[in-house]
């Protein structure tokens, strides 16, 4: 907010001249502090008046927000070192309303004082957000980006250029028309036709505050989808034709007596494909898999043994599943509202073919639970239901994938777009992007087999260890109060090595152009906290001497003296004649 300008001057011009003035008040023996929202080590001592002097020169506009009383809390830290027996606080800021917190405070022990920076109040648009619809990314498909973008101001902004930048090139979104104090969504089509990590930034056309006008984001794009089929037997060809039809999956087939758990995580999605008795532990792994963000989906066998199932089901946590019924039953509703099936079909002709079955399961419909329907049939009762569980979603069948008993696998237009839907369909997307300065946890693949290894991130003009915590097959990095420049990081083990890139974007807390006037100011301040306003700003340094040294009334005492002296001599002159 310190670009914002009054007379035309930068508001960080204006409070290096007010510092300036600060200091000049006090004497040569006394020692100084200088802080910015920046937080940066230099600034964590006291110095003589000539360094305060030249760090106040060094000053620069800033993307660091912090509260008023965060750095109040900081400056403490340093003057509760110091022997000095007095401290003094000199707060110079606009006082914006967001960031303005000392209405409660009540320390005695030092001595706060606000100058305030009176701006012309600006109309300012940002970027807000952006964020994708699916959680993950296709290849050669559409990807749908969300954007929202703020208007600060009092006045309705027209005509606001959007554009994005990705694989180098500059793509225009169109004009946006934002409404005074107000946001709007628009959809950006993205698409993609590389896999591997993506750097984007989208940009609006604002001035003068432009530190909220670029959005980073970064996102990856896998070359295949892993899918885990779990069967009782012999691999479904119908599964695996489907798969191939599509290209982009690639798929694994294993017995449910032979299973390595441990590669579980490495899967999109999983189906658990016929198998007629859930052991306890593959119960406890597939209930952990989806609770860690993974997809399940599942069709039991006819024959299946329901007292294995339902321990299952209740450990997702599911809607149990009643006894088979062989009984024809046709699909008539799809969910189209649902991600699943959601703009999978152009037009919902009366031509889609909805699946048929010869026999099923009747799955109940607990409203503890929560599921929801995705594909339903005509007497109302569920085909295919979806659970949220932890950060992944569950997906059951009521009837048996075979030919036997249904003709699902055979609905090219609905199994093969369903699989794949189902596959990206992650409860938990991972964010493109970053606040910097919110103590965000960025959670990675580990890549760390054995051995000392520390993960690292590089920008365009620095590089940092974070703090980091593995756990199995995740680490966890952890920034607190790095300042960093809005932009893509690099994770890497070895310097040639990306392992995953991540975007950093300036804090938006000081898109709000809203400041406290120096009334609402004294208003709300206690009585402990003195605001420096009016007549006082003109004569900075004077009041400030005159507060610290008392107001030097030598000159008049010496005045009085000699006039006392005179009339003195006045009297026994005038006495004698």
């Amino acid at each position: 907010s310190m670009q914002s300008l009054s007379e035309d001057v930068p508001l960080v011009e204006k409070a290096k001249q007010r510092a300036r003035e600060i200091v000049n008040a006090y004497r040569e023996e006394d020692r100084f502090q200088i802080l910015t929202n920046d937080f940066e080590g230099k600034h964590q001592r006291l110095v003589s008046k000539e360094e305060a002097l030249a760090l106040v020169d060094e000053i620069k506009t800033s993307p660091a927000v912090r509260n008023i009383s965060q750095v109040l809390t900081r400056q403490k830290q340093v003057l509760g070192t110091s022997a000095a027996p007095n401290s003094i606080s000199f707060i110079i800021s606009d006082f914006q309303r967001n960031i303005t917190d000392l209405g409660a405070y009540r320390d005695s022990t030092l001595q706060v004082n606000l100058v305030p920076l009176q701006a012309v109040q600006e109309n300012n648009v940002s970027i807000d957000s952006a964020w994708f619809e699916a959680p993950v990314r296709t290849l050669n498909q559409p990807n749908k980006l969300f954007v929202k973008t703020r208007n600060w101001g009092n006045e309705d902004a027209e005509n606001v250029r959007l554009s994005v930048t990705y694989d180098g090139e500059t793509k225009p979104v169109g004009t946006l028309d934002i409404p005074a104090g107000s946001a709007v969504v628009d959809t950006v089509v993205i698409n993609i036709d590389k896999t591997g990590w993506h750097e984007a930034v989208l940009t609006l056309t604002d001035y003068p505050v432009q530190f909220d006008d670029s959005y980073y984001f970064t996102f990856h794009v896998a070359e295949f989808i892993d899918v885990l089929v779990i069967n009782e037997l012999a691999p479904d060809p119908r599964l695996d034709a489907a798969f191939k039809s599509a290209g982009y999956f690639r798929v694994t087939n294993q017995l449910s007596r032979n299973l390595d758990y441990s590669t579980f995580p490495s899967y999109q999605l999983i189906i658990c494909n016929g198998v007629k008795s859930i052991s306890s532990g593959l119960s406890f792994e597939l209930a952990e898999y989806v609770k860690n963000g993974g997809n399940l989906l599942a069709f039991p066998p006819h024959d299946a043994d329901l007292a294995s199932w339902n321990a299952f089901l209740k450990n997702v946590p599911a809607d149990e599943i009643q006894a088979f019924e062989a009984v024809n039953r046709q699909v008539t509703d799809i969910n189209t509202e649902e991600f699943v099936f959601r703009d999978v079909f152009e037009n919902r002709s009366a031509n889609l073919r909805l699946p048929s079955t010869q026999g099923n399961f009747r799955i109940g419909t607990s409203a503890r639970i929560g599921g929801e329907r995705l594909l339903t049939y005509r007497d109302g009762s569920t085909f295919l239901s979806k659970y949220r569980s932890g950060n992944g979603i569950f997906y059951l069948c009521a009837a048996p994938l075979s030919d036997e008993y249904s003709n699902l696998a055979g609905s090219g237009e609905i199994f093969v777009p369903m699989l794949y839907k189902m596959a990206i369909s992650s409860a938990r997307s991972r964010p493109i992007a970053y606040t910097i300065g919110a103590d965000q946890v960025i959670e990675a693949d580990n890549h760390v087999r054995g051995g000392e290894s520390v993960y690292k991130l590089r920008g365009q003009n620095e590089e940092f260890i974070p703090q980091q915590r593995i756990v199995a097959s995740k680490v966890y990095l952890t920034l607190q109060n790095e300042n960093l420049e809005a932009g893509y990081y690099d994770l890497f083990l070895q310097p040639d090595t990306i392992l995953a890139k991540f975007a950093f974007n300036y804090n938006r807390k000081e898109s709000d152009l809203r400041y406290y006037s120096i009334d609402e100011l004294e208003n709300q301040m206690p009585p402990n906290v003195n605001v420096i306003g009016g007549s006082a700003l003109a004569s900075l340094t004077d009041v400030i001497a005159e507060r610290s040294t008392g107001i030097l009334l030598w000159k008049w005492f010496v005045v009085l003296a000699l006039l006392a002296l005179a009339a003195e001599t006045l009297l026994l002159r005038f006495w004698k004649n």
